[in-house]
């Protein structure tokens, strides 16, 4: 037996396990645990206990995992919270972000990009994107670039794209297009990630150096979440491989106490991509080493389609007040079909973002064709976000062992827009539908898919729990889980997704002590009040990595 050297008494334990079982009081030594009592004040007369344990008294608050986010986007978050917040409802209209972007510009130093993140044209009094010549009252002679909420999209001052060489003769690139005036003349707009990238691919990237400290700065606002383990979903998404160097810097300085996983984006896997010849096991081996054992490879990162609100998700009916529009696909099938079976032969697990259903029957179908090609047991390939996914495509999904991370947070946050002009009253009430996901038995997460969301597991719970709007409508009440389903979302069923269910997601002798102290029960309060539970703490290897002040 390891020597203990934590022990937490006196405490209301959500195992997790198979049988929900509750305890009062746990062991920890050598980071995992090594004793469950089911009574607060254990005798310890037996034990093995090291001269230097420490002995914590939760005085009756609730322990459980650590919680597992699948998806989210660090490295961005990170650098977001050095730009300008141009987000709403803290800001009304384009004069206000024009403000902000102003504040930015007198803190920034000459010469330098000012940026500006989570903007959202349908909330803002005007209802529609800024323009370049808007920015330009900002500075015409600064570059400046602010970020959608979705981060679908963006816009550009002229500097900006005159620096990246965009002009109005460049041609839209696949999968995205260049906003126009109704003179033809570009307004600054840039549709999806392709024509965002023509852009992104001018602005100066920080040193490894700098990126590391922004992740190590971000991961505290992550602790203080009770979060443990974070799949970072984009690895390269804007500025290739140093977003992989630095997620490997911050690890191996220490500066990143998480344990991390690495969605890399398919662009560094294929063809032209510094890991064209890796495997799956050659690229994990190589994370693995160089972050100390840190970090490890969670898959092969693809888009198939763009937002709802930004009427780019692939959709099998036109949008509701746009019956012109359902939405185009990223990738033409056959060629879709192509990377994902190589990504497949190469022994990657794939996610693929999918937030329409005809881009979710498209993902559904090139990863059929990569298994009659190649049949593999435990692929565990995922869809990620599946707004408007429906029975037939749970099914298929079931039939071929795909896994779900659904973007519940959507509900909160953009269900009553997408009521009013995106989806119409039926679809909203159907989207994310955790209670057919999980009458299917199809094993799926939640995510917050921070910064387009706030991290917040108990956020997202609360969500899956009450399907509440921002405007206080029950969307899709038939779709509602329990506190307790909801919970084991992102614990146990995070750590099945990620392979780690062995090491991971439940207080169970023998498996890291990963843990979050909350002041209450999510499971044993009013569901309306989870979102207001207090993270008093969070543990990593059994070492207290976060507290709350008091």
């Amino acid at each position: 037996m390891n020597k203990i050297d934590l022990i937490i008494k006196n405490a209301s334990i959500l195992t997790l396990d198979e049988r929900n079982t509750y305890a009062g009081s746990v062991a920890v030594g050598d980071g995992k645990i090594v004793h469950i009592w089911p009574e607060k004040y254990p005798s310890l007369k037996d034990e093995e206990i090291a001269t230097d344990a420490q002995v914590v008294d939760l005085d009756g608050a609730t322990l459980i995992p650590g919680f597992i986010d699948t998806h989210n986007h660090l490295l961005m978050y990170a650098q977001f919270r050095k730009q300008a917040n141009c987000s709403s409802p803290l800001n009304k209209n384009i004069a206000e972000i024009l403000q902000k972007l102003e504040d930015q510009k007198n803190k920034t130093p000459d010469g330098e990009w000012v940026l500006g993140w989570g903007y959202d044209n349908t909330l803002l009094e005007e209802n529609r994107h800024p323009t370049r010549q808007e920015l330009d009252t900002v500075s015409s002679e600064v570059p400046i670039l602010i970020r959608h909420t979705s981060v679908h999209f963006g816009v550009a001052n002229s500097k900006a794209l005159e620096i990246a060489g965009v002009d109005e003769s460049t041609a839209d690139p696949f999968g995205g297009r260049l906003g126009r005036d109704e003179d033809g003349r570009l307004n600054g707009v840039l549709y999806e990630l392709p024509a965002l990238g023509l852009v992104q691919s001018a602005l100066p990237s920080p040193s490894m150096e700098q990126l590391a400290d922004y992740i190590g700065e971000a991961t505290e606002d992550y602790l203080a979440e009770g979060i443990t383990t974070s799949s970072d979903a984009g690895v390269g998404l804007d500025m290739g491989l140093s977003e992989f160097e630095a997620h490997l810097e911050s690890l191996k300085e220490g500066k990143n106490p998480l344990r991390m996983r690495f969605m890399v984006l398919h662009h560094l896997l294929g063809n032209d991509g510094k890991f064209s010849d890796y495997t799956a096991k050659d690229l994990d081996e190589l994370i693995r080493k160089r972050s100390n054992d840190r970090a490890k490879l969670d898959s092969a990162k693809l888009f198939q389609d763009g937002s709802i609100q930004g009427l780019t998700a692939a959709l099998r009916e036109p949008y509701h007040t746009e019956p012109d529009i359902m939405g185009d696909l990223l990738h033409k099938q056959n060629e879709f079909n192509e990377e994902v079976l190589d990504l497949h032969k190469r022994g990657f697990r794939i996610a693929t973002h999918g937030n329409g259903d005809r881009a979710i029957e498209s993902i559904i179908d090139a990863y059929e064709y990569a298994l009659k090609q190649e049949p593999r047991e435990y692929h565990q390939h995922r869809i990620e976000h599946l707004q408007t996914a429906n029975d037939v495509d749970f099914n298929r999904m079931i039939d071929l062992d795909i896994k779900a991370s659904f973007f519940i947070n959507h509900i909160y946050y953009w269900a009553d827009r997408h009521k009013r002009y995106f989806l119409g009253p039926e679809r909203t009430k159907q989207m994310n539908p955790l209670a057919d996901a999980e009458e299917k038995g199809l094993l799926y997460t939640l995510h917050s898919d921070c910064p387009i969301t706030p991290i917040s597991p108990l956020f997202s719970i609360w969500i899956a729990v009450n399907r509440q709007s921002m405007e206080g409508e029950i969307m899709g009440e038939d779709q509602r889980i329990s506190p307790l389903k909801a919970l084991k979302t992102m614990t146990i069923d995070g750590a099945k997704l990620n392979f780690e269910e062995d090491e991971l997601g439940s207080i169970e002798v023998g498996k890291l002590a990963d843990f979050a102290v909350l002041d209450a029960d999510p499971t044993q309060i009013d569901p309306l009040k989870i979102k207001d539970i207090n993270v008093l703490a969070t543990y990593i290897s059994g070492k207290k990595v976060y507290e709350k002040e008091m």
